[in-house]
């Protein structure tokens, strides 16, 4: 596995931002498989020959079956003010999710406290307060509807592991292909369908409004809901 130039969908001298593909990890893992920090090192010590490798900092991560844009900083000034805007809270991240029962609501606003259950790598949702949880919310709204399925905009207003996942499954909608949450079926690509659509902020060097959003999987399942946006 490896990065091409068609992976990148932005670049500058301070960061790049890859459209990642469902099943590839960001950070090596006891899988022993080859991540995308390694193979975004690789483009990059190749693309502006480097013999001695690039600097590449992890700034978020996406979970390995979740699909789409990941920003990384090339500069350590880079990451240490991108890493100011995340803990901040002044980057907007913007998913596509995939269901196949309706959601309650046309659009609406999940409030729950999750705890996460590090034997079994999961993360259970609650409506109350429980001890060791964190408090999460999201934003969601219904794109439309398409051979059945539901396209949903959902907007993370906190970062807890699992939580897209975890509270659209506890409102009765786990995202298609992910059973570890409810869904009947796993996939055997080692994907769920939910896409990092865009990530929103403040450029922290040029200070310009970005926008960076990365395109649908083309798979043959994913591209059909491109109708829908």
């Amino acid at each position: 596995m490896s990065i091409t130039d068609r992976d990148v969908i932005y670049e500058d001298n301070h960061y790049i931002a890859i459209n990642k593909r469902a099943g590839d990890i960001v950070q090596v893992d006891t899988t022993g498989d080859k991540s995308m920090e390694e193979m975004v090192k690789d483009y990059l010590a190749a693309k502006y020959d480097k013999p001695n490798g690039a600097f590449l900092g992890v700034i978020h991560r996406l979970d390995r079956p979740v699909s789409g844009m990941i920003l990384f900083a090339k500069t350590s000034k880079g990451l240490d003010r991108m890493n100011r805007l995340f803990h901040d809270r002044k980057v907007s991240k913007t998913y596509l999710a995939l269901v196949r029962n309706k959601p309650p609501r046309k659009a609406d606003t999940l409030k729950n406290w999750l705890l996460r259950d590090r034997k079994k790598m999961v993360t259970k949702a609650y409506d109350r307060e429980v001890k060791g949880g964190s408090f999460a919310e999201l934003d969601y709204e219904i794109l439309g509807e398409f051979e059945g399925y539901y396209l949903l905009q959902v907007t993370p207003l906190t970062g807890r592991t699992h939580q897209i996942r975890c509270q659209l499954a506890y409102m009765g909608c786990p995202i298609v292909g992910d059973n570890k949450y409810g869904y009947p079926r796993g996939s055997l690509r080692r994907s769920i369908c939910l896409h990092s659509r865009a990530l929103s902020f403040i450029h922290p060097i040029k200070e310009e409004n970005m926008k960076i959003t990365a395109e649908l999987p083309v798979d043959g399942f994913w591209e059909k809901f491109n109708v829908l946006l």
